[in-house]
C-alpha cells in the first residue's frame, strides 16, 4: 500500500511542471542576453538566428519595430500533492522571462531589456 502511494507521488511529480514560450530564454538571464545582443550593433537577422521569431511584434509612433519574446515555467507547490489539502490550498510558482527589443528603421537594435518575474498563483482561501 505504501509503495503504491510513493509510486503515485513520483508519477504526479512528473506532471508538476509546465513550460511555454521561447525555449532559448529558458536558460538565459540578462547577462547571457547582453552577450548576444549589443545595442547599436546587433541586427534583426542576428536576433532571429539566435532567438527565432518573436512572440509578439508592434510598432512605435515613430515607426520603429518592437519585438517581444516570452518564456514561462510553472512548478507545482508541494502542498498540491497532499491528499485533500492540495485541492484547497494548492498553487503554482511561476517564473516568467520577457525579452523586449527595439529596432530602428534599418533593423539595428536600439535598445533591449530582459525582465525576469517570479510570482505564485494560489487556489483556495
Amino acid at each position: 500500500m505504501i509503495e503504491r502511494a510513493v509510486i503515485a507521488l513520483a508519477v504526479l511529480s512528473l506532471w508538476g511542471c509546465a513550460s511555454s514560450g521561447n525555449r532559448v530564454l529558458e536558460k538565459q538571464d540578462a547577462t547571457a542576453v547582453n552577450q548576444q545582443i549589443v545595442d547599436g550593433k546587433t541586427t534583426r537577422p542576428e536576433v532571429v538566428a539566435t532567438y527565432g521569431q518573436p512572440s509578439q511584434t508592434s510598432l512605435t509612433d515613430a515607426g520603429n519595430e518592437v519585438w517581444t519574446y516570452t518564456f514561462a515555467h510553472a512548478t507545482s507547490q508541494p502542498q498540491n500533492f497532499i491528499p485533500i489539502v492540495g485541492i484547497f490550498a494548492g498553487g503554482m510558482d511561476v517564473q516568467k522571462k520577457e525579452l523586449v527589443i527595439l529596432f530602428d528603421k534599418d533593423g539595428i537594435v536600439v535598445k533591449h531589456t530582459m525582465n525576469i518575474m517570479k510570482t505564485s498563483v494560489q487556489r483556495g482561501g
